[in-house]
């Protein structure tokens, strides 16, 4: 059996389970859980493949500064078709479009804040994310070509060196970067921000450029992994 008929099995069958639960859902609420947690990781694996592709074609095209926000726009449309899951972006003074570069930052409470990239993240524009990150298929793949800032956390030194290397890269390109400062995910059910950490506004100083902040609202009415809930739902997003 050729790769090809294995993967179309593999689709198929991956795709009959998810409308499945998705009906099941209709008396059986976790089933939803289940079908839009199954649909968010195929998703993400798709637009992964999508990301690392075309990250090799634009730089070659000498674009490959574009390469994270044209993968973010096609998670953003694959999630809304797949989950029924989007972020409204409120930026009433079109500071996400127009302040560059800049040291974009932001809450973080799951997982789900991928999408929320996916929705809001303007062009010229990188994230930061934890080294182990890279290591992981597909998604490792497409941040190591599309200009992900890794930092290791348990290496101090290393991680001022690749903001060094941030800060640098902003002032030469005019690359902006999105950083949740508060380093990892709340998981709150409440409206509530842990501590922030410093490498932002230290970075933001190093590279001379202002911050931009984006707030999103709590959402834990459409995503609380705790109590297996997962729901359909237009979630707003606001440029400070």
């Amino acid at each position: 059996m050729s790769f090809v008929s294995v993967l179309s099995y593999f689709l198929g069958g991956y795709a009959a389970l998810v409308a499945a639960l998705y009906m099941l859902s209709a008396v059986i609420p976790v089933a939803g859980f289940a079908a839009r947690s199954l649909a968010s990781y195929i998703s993400l694996v798709i637009c992964a493949i999508y990301g690392a592709i075309a990250s090799i074609i634009l730089r070659l095209l000498g674009r490959e500064q574009i390469a994270q926000w044209t993968t973010a726009r096609a998670f953003k449309y694959v999630m809304a078709l797949t989950t029924g899951v989007t972020f409204e972006v409120i930026d009433p003074k079109h500071h996400l479009a127009t302040v560059r570069p800049a040291v974009f930052i932001g809450n973080h409470q799951t997982e789900l804040d991928v999408l929320m990239l996916g929705c809001m993240f303007p062009k010229y524009c990188s994230v930061t994310a934890k080294k182990a990150l890279k290591n992981v298929p597909f998604l490792g793949w497409f941040m190591s070509l599309s200009g992900t800032i890794f930092i290791d956390r348990k290496n101090s030194k290393d991680a001022r060196e690749a903001m060094s290397g941030a800060a640098r890269e902003i002032q030469k390109r005019k690359q902006s970067v999105y950083i949740f400062p508060e380093g990892t995910r709340s998981y709150s059910k409440e409206p509530e921000l842990l501590p922030f950490k410093k490498g932002a506004f230290h970075l933001a100083v190093q590279a001379g450029v202002p911050i931009v902040p984006v707030v999103v609202a709590n959402y834990s009415h459409v995503l609380y992994i705790r109590g297996l809930v997962f729901k359909s739902g237009k979630i707003p997003v606001k440029g400070a």
